[in-house]
Protein backbone atom coordinates (compact mmCIF):
# COMPACT_ATOMS: atom_id res chain seq x y z
CA UNK A 1 0.00 0.00 0.00
CA UNK A 2 1.64 3.33 -0.97
CA UNK A 3 1.45 6.48 1.41
CA UNK A 4 2.70 10.01 1.11
CA UNK A 5 5.10 10.73 3.03
CA UNK A 6 3.21 12.15 5.86
CA UNK A 7 1.21 9.31 6.48
CA UNK A 8 4.00 7.33 6.57
CA UNK A 9 5.99 9.13 9.38
CA UNK A 10 1.96 9.38 11.18
CA UNK A 11 1.22 5.72 10.99
CA UNK A 12 5.10 4.86 12.63
CA UNK A 13 4.59 7.71 15.04
CA UNK A 14 1.07 5.99 16.10
CA UNK A 15 2.66 3.35 16.64
CA UNK A 16 6.04 4.42 18.43
CA UNK A 17 4.47 7.05 20.01
CA UNK A 18 7.56 8.87 20.27
CA UNK A 19 6.72 12.61 19.76
CA UNK A 20 8.81 15.08 22.53
CA UNK A 21 6.64 18.59 23.22
CA UNK A 22 7.01 21.51 24.75
CA UNK A 23 7.86 21.41 28.82
CA UNK A 24 4.48 21.86 30.58
CA UNK A 25 3.42 25.29 31.77
CA UNK A 26 0.12 25.46 31.23
CA UNK A 27 -3.31 25.91 29.20
CA UNK A 28 -5.66 28.50 29.47
CA UNK A 29 -8.43 29.16 32.19
CA UNK A 30 -8.40 26.13 34.66
CA UNK A 31 -5.67 24.71 33.09
CA UNK A 32 -3.54 27.47 33.62
CA UNK A 33 -4.55 27.85 37.63
CA UNK A 34 -3.17 24.00 37.87
CA UNK A 35 0.19 24.98 35.93
CA UNK A 36 0.51 28.00 37.83
CA UNK A 37 1.03 25.96 40.78
CA UNK A 38 4.30 24.01 39.21
CA UNK A 39 1.95 20.85 38.73
CA UNK A 40 2.16 18.59 35.83
CA UNK A 41 -1.02 18.17 34.07
CA UNK A 42 -2.86 14.37 36.16
CA UNK A 43 0.63 14.67 38.29
CA UNK A 44 -1.20 15.50 41.40
CA UNK A 45 -0.88 12.98 44.33
CA UNK A 46 -4.28 14.44 45.48
CA UNK A 47 -6.42 12.93 42.93
CA UNK A 48 -8.69 10.39 44.19
CA UNK A 49 -10.90 7.87 42.66
CA UNK A 50 -14.47 9.13 42.14
CA UNK A 51 -17.80 7.33 40.70
CA UNK A 52 -18.62 8.67 37.30
CA UNK A 53 -22.11 8.13 36.16
CA UNK A 54 -23.01 4.78 37.03
CA UNK A 55 -19.23 3.32 37.43
CA UNK A 56 -17.75 3.24 40.70
CA UNK A 57 -14.38 3.76 39.49
CA UNK A 58 -12.71 3.55 42.79
CA UNK A 59 -13.33 -0.23 42.22
CA UNK A 60 -10.53 -0.47 38.97
CA UNK A 61 -7.90 -1.13 41.30
CA UNK A 62 -7.34 -2.62 44.91
CA UNK A 63 -4.50 -0.63 45.84
CA UNK A 64 -3.50 3.14 45.17
CA UNK A 65 -1.15 4.38 42.23
CA UNK A 66 2.52 5.49 42.84
CA UNK A 67 3.80 8.95 41.34
CA UNK A 68 7.21 8.07 40.86
CA UNK A 69 7.07 9.53 37.61
CA UNK A 70 5.58 13.13 38.43
CA UNK A 71 1.93 11.42 37.69
CA UNK A 72 -0.24 8.58 39.23
CA UNK A 73 0.47 4.75 37.87
CA UNK A 74 -0.50 1.37 38.26
CA UNK A 75 1.40 -1.88 38.24
CA UNK A 76 -1.59 -3.52 36.93
CA UNK A 77 -4.51 -2.71 34.49
CA UNK A 78 -7.62 -2.30 36.26
CA UNK A 79 -10.23 -4.77 36.69
CA UNK A 80 -13.50 -4.89 34.55
CA UNK A 81 -16.00 -2.68 36.49
CA UNK A 82 -17.86 -1.62 33.29
CA UNK A 83 -20.62 -3.29 31.91
CA UNK A 84 -19.92 -4.97 28.15
CA UNK A 85 -23.75 -4.76 27.49
CA UNK A 86 -24.18 -1.16 28.46
CA UNK A 87 -24.10 1.65 26.49
CA UNK A 88 -21.49 4.48 27.58
CA UNK A 89 -21.25 7.72 26.66
CA UNK A 90 -17.76 10.80 27.40
CA UNK A 91 -18.21 14.30 27.55
CA UNK A 92 -14.36 15.26 27.12
CA UNK A 93 -14.08 18.84 27.73
CA UNK A 94 -11.29 20.99 26.39
CA UNK A 95 -10.14 24.51 26.53
CA UNK A 96 -11.52 24.35 22.68
CA UNK A 97 -15.20 23.36 23.82
CA UNK A 98 -16.73 20.00 24.36
CA UNK A 99 -16.88 16.32 22.55
CA UNK A 100 -18.99 13.61 23.07
CA UNK A 101 -18.29 10.49 21.70
CA UNK A 102 -20.10 7.08 22.29
CA UNK A 103 -18.33 4.07 23.68
CA UNK A 104 -17.88 0.59 22.08
CA UNK A 105 -18.26 -1.07 25.47
CA UNK A 106 -19.69 -4.64 23.74
CA UNK A 107 -16.84 -4.16 20.64
CA UNK A 108 -13.89 -3.08 23.06
CA UNK A 109 -14.95 -3.80 26.98
CA UNK A 110 -11.22 -3.65 27.98
CA UNK A 111 -9.97 -0.40 26.30
CA UNK A 112 -13.35 1.02 27.16
CA UNK A 113 -13.04 -0.10 30.99
CA UNK A 114 -9.26 1.43 30.95
CA UNK A 115 -10.55 4.48 29.51
CA UNK A 116 -13.39 4.65 31.84
CA UNK A 117 -11.29 4.10 34.60
CA UNK A 118 -8.35 6.32 34.23
CA UNK A 119 -10.93 9.03 33.29
CA UNK A 120 -12.89 8.45 36.85
CA UNK A 121 -9.33 8.47 38.54
CA UNK A 122 -8.15 11.80 36.99
CA UNK A 123 -5.34 10.69 34.74
CA UNK A 124 -6.61 12.47 31.73
CA UNK A 125 -7.78 15.75 33.51
CA UNK A 126 -5.06 18.63 32.53
CA UNK A 127 -3.35 16.84 30.06
CA UNK A 128 -2.04 18.30 26.54
CA UNK A 129 -2.62 17.28 23.05
CA UNK A 130 0.77 16.54 22.12
CA UNK A 131 0.49 15.53 18.82
CA UNK A 132 -1.73 16.99 15.63
CA UNK A 133 -1.37 15.83 12.19
CA UNK A 134 -3.83 17.68 10.13
CA UNK A 135 -5.73 15.70 7.53
CA UNK A 136 -4.85 12.53 9.56
CA UNK A 137 -5.08 12.60 14.39
CA UNK A 138 -5.35 14.31 17.32
CA UNK A 139 -3.48 12.38 20.05
CA UNK A 140 -3.40 12.74 23.34
CA UNK A 141 -3.63 10.77 26.55
CA UNK A 142 -0.09 11.36 27.75
CA UNK A 143 0.24 13.39 31.21
CA UNK A 144 3.87 14.05 30.06
CA UNK A 145 3.19 15.55 26.85
CA UNK A 146 6.10 14.22 25.20
CA UNK A 147 4.46 10.63 23.61
CA UNK A 148 6.21 8.26 26.16
CA UNK A 149 4.43 8.53 29.16
CA UNK A 150 1.46 5.69 29.99
CA UNK A 151 -0.36 4.31 33.18
CA UNK A 152 2.77 2.14 34.21
CA UNK A 153 0.73 -1.15 32.38
CA UNK A 154 -0.37 -2.63 29.08
CA UNK A 155 -3.78 -4.16 27.96
CA UNK A 156 -4.54 -6.69 25.55
CA UNK A 157 -5.80 -4.89 22.22
CA UNK A 158 -9.51 -5.75 20.68
CA UNK A 159 -8.65 -5.18 17.17
CA UNK A 160 -11.36 -4.21 14.93
CA UNK A 161 -12.84 -6.71 12.42
CA UNK A 162 -16.65 -4.56 11.77
CA UNK A 163 -15.24 -1.22 12.24
CA UNK A 164 -13.01 1.41 10.20
CA UNK A 165 -10.81 4.62 11.03
CA UNK A 166 -13.48 6.86 10.13
CA UNK A 167 -13.58 10.75 10.97
CA UNK A 168 -14.09 10.77 14.10
CA UNK A 169 -13.28 7.24 15.18
CA UNK A 170 -11.30 6.96 18.50
CA UNK A 171 -8.77 4.70 18.66
CA UNK A 172 -5.64 3.42 21.14
CA UNK A 173 -2.43 4.63 19.80
CA UNK A 174 0.42 1.13 21.00
CA UNK A 175 3.86 0.79 20.10
CA UNK A 176 3.46 -2.88 19.31
CA UNK A 177 0.70 -5.65 19.43
CA UNK A 178 -0.27 -5.50 23.39
CA UNK A 179 0.80 -1.94 24.32
CA UNK A 180 -1.83 0.12 24.42
CA UNK A 181 -1.58 1.66 27.80
CA UNK A 182 -3.92 5.50 28.17
CA UNK A 183 -2.83 6.94 25.01
CA UNK A 184 -5.94 7.90 22.30
CA UNK A 185 -6.07 8.89 18.91
CA UNK A 186 -8.95 10.56 17.25
CA UNK A 187 -9.18 9.97 13.47
CA UNK A 188 -9.48 13.80 11.78
CA UNK A 189 -10.51 12.16 8.11
CA UNK A 190 -11.65 8.74 6.69
CA UNK A 191 -8.06 6.64 7.50
CA UNK A 192 -9.44 3.63 6.88
CA UNK A 193 -7.35 2.60 3.57
CA UNK A 194 -4.40 4.26 5.02
CA UNK A 195 -4.04 2.70 8.72
CA UNK A 196 -3.72 -1.30 9.20
CA UNK A 197 -6.24 -2.58 11.69
CA UNK A 198 -3.81 -2.63 14.28
CA UNK A 199 -5.25 -0.09 16.61
CA UNK A 200 -8.19 -0.88 19.07
CA UNK A 201 -11.26 1.08 17.80
CA UNK A 202 -13.25 2.07 21.34
CA UNK A 203 -15.43 4.71 20.57
CA UNK A 204 -16.45 7.49 17.81
CA UNK A 205 -17.57 11.23 18.15
CA UNK A 206 -21.29 11.97 18.10
CA UNK A 207 -20.91 15.69 19.24
CA UNK A 208 -18.11 18.10 19.17
CA UNK A 209 -16.29 16.96 15.63
CA UNK A 210 -16.44 20.67 14.87
CA UNK A 211 -14.14 21.07 17.86
CA UNK A 212 -11.91 17.88 16.49
CA UNK A 213 -11.59 19.43 12.75
CA UNK A 214 -10.81 22.72 14.63
CA UNK A 215 -7.80 21.33 16.69
CA UNK A 216 -6.64 19.80 13.31
CA UNK A 217 -6.18 22.47 11.93
CA UNK A 218 -4.02 24.27 15.12
CA UNK A 219 -0.55 25.64 14.26
CA UNK A 220 1.78 23.26 14.95
CA UNK A 221 6.10 23.46 14.78
CA UNK A 222 8.63 20.39 15.11
CA UNK A 223 9.11 17.86 17.84
CA UNK A 224 12.61 17.26 19.08
CA UNK A 225 12.56 14.32 16.71
CA UNK A 226 12.04 16.54 13.80
CA UNK A 227 8.08 15.35 12.90
CA UNK A 228 5.38 18.81 12.46
CA UNK A 229 3.07 17.82 14.72
CA UNK A 230 3.65 19.06 18.16
CA UNK A 231 1.21 22.31 18.52
CA UNK A 232 2.13 25.58 18.82
CA UNK A 233 -0.36 26.38 21.79
CA UNK A 234 -1.07 24.35 24.87
CA UNK A 235 -4.71 22.61 23.63
CA UNK A 236 -5.68 19.93 26.12
CA UNK A 237 -8.68 18.22 28.37
CA UNK A 238 -9.82 19.69 31.46
CA UNK A 239 -11.87 16.83 31.81
CA UNK A 240 -13.70 13.81 30.80
CA UNK A 241 -17.22 12.90 32.29
CA UNK A 242 -18.70 9.67 31.93
CA UNK A 243 -22.37 9.10 31.54
CA UNK A 244 -24.17 5.13 31.02
CA UNK A 245 -27.24 5.13 29.47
Amino acid sequence: MKTNGMIKRGLTALTAAAVLASTFVGLTGSIASAQDAGATPAASASASPAAIGAVDTSKCWTTPPTFAAGYAQWSVAPQMVIDPAGKYTATMSTNKGDITIELYAAKAPIAVNNFICLAGNGYYDLTLFHRILAGFVVQGGDPTATGRGGPGYSIADELPTDLNYDAGTLAMANAGANTGGSQFFICLDDLSTKLQKNYTIFGKVTGGMDIVTALGQLPVQASSQGEVSSPVSRVGIVRITIVKQ
